[in-house]
């Protein structure tokens, strides 16, 4: 039977020590302020953007919410990045995506300096990670990170498999387990005999966004399993990448959608508006 790793209640926890962290900042140091940027009328992104400013006023973080039409120009948005970025009460600045289609993505976050990037997203951060240098790292593996550490999973030697190999997620995580000293085999739809890459795996991650797409053959008995996954099924019901009833008993340790890796996401960006506060 398999240990399902509990993304709520170390989230909890991880919020309840970073509340004690930032209440002695502000003691010595003032507010620590994180600035979110929604540009559009996104469904989801309101959903994410309500949970993030939850999670500020739990801890103690002060927020600067921006809620602007999704008929902004470029150069409106851009004006709005450069103002956060000038101001000193704002420690971390967050930009929700997806952005509404006219709009020039990668111009607008290119504006974002590292010190302030607390997505991780930006060149600096992650050629940082990939240098295994201290840096800011992208949210949702920075807390897959924090799992494997509270459930004393060391990665050293092992062999970890990420499927999927998106900048957000898939990426980061391979740097972060290669430079815990794991083997680490990145995998996509190109792969070749994908079944048996991921059933030799140690540690298998999954961020591809394909709902219940792994199931039981593709898992090794005994393996680490990590479901970054946010799908439905064809019920209409939220679950992840993994076909959990399906892996649960071959795996010791599974992430459960939802409650796994969810909650550790925005618990992280909370933790990296402490780091790049405390690093200015």
């Amino acid at each position: 039977m398999s240990v399902s790793i509990d993304g709520k209640a170390l989230a909890a926890k991880l919020r309840g020590e970073l509340k004690e962290k930032v209440a002695a900042y502000k003691a010595e140091r003032g507010d620590i302020g994180l600035a979110v940027v929604l540009i559009g009328e996104d469904p989801a992104s309101q959903v994410y953007v309500r949970n993030k400013i939850k999670a500020c006023e739990e801890v103690g973080i002060k927020s600067f919410s921006y809620h602007l039409p999704a008929e902004t120009s470029q150069a409106e948005a851009e004006a709005l990045v450069d103002e956060l970025v000038a101001s000193d009460k704002v420690h971390g600045i967050l930009v929700q995506l997806p952005l509404p289609k006219h709009l020039n993505e990668r111009k607008i976050l290119a504006r974002i300096p590292a010190a302030k990037d607390v997505d991780g997203f930006c060149a600096e951060n992650v050629g940082n990670l990939a240098m295994n240098r201290e840096t800011i790292v992208a949210c949702t593996p920075f807390g897959v990170m924090k799992m494997l550490e509270e459930y004393g999973i060391d990665p050293k030697g092992k062999s970890a498999v990420v499927l999927g190999r998106s900048n957000i997620v898939g990426k980061p995580m391979a740097m972060l387990l290669l430079n815990a000293d794991a083997t680490v085999t990145v995998c996509h739809s190109k792969t070749k005999d994908l079944k048996d890459v991921c059933a030799a795996a140690d540690i298998l991650v999954v961020a591809i966004g394909r709902a219940k797409f792994v199931t039981a053959d593709m898992v090794k008995e005994g393996a680490v399993v990590i479901d970054v996954g946010m799908d439905r099924d064809e019920n209409g019901k939220l679950c992840g990448d993994v076909d959990f009833e399906n892996v649960k008993d071959k795996a010791a340790y599974i992430t459960p959608v939802p409650g796994g890796v969810g909650p550790m996401t925005i618990t992280m960006l909370m933790y990296n508006t402490y780091i790049a506060a405390s690093r200015r």
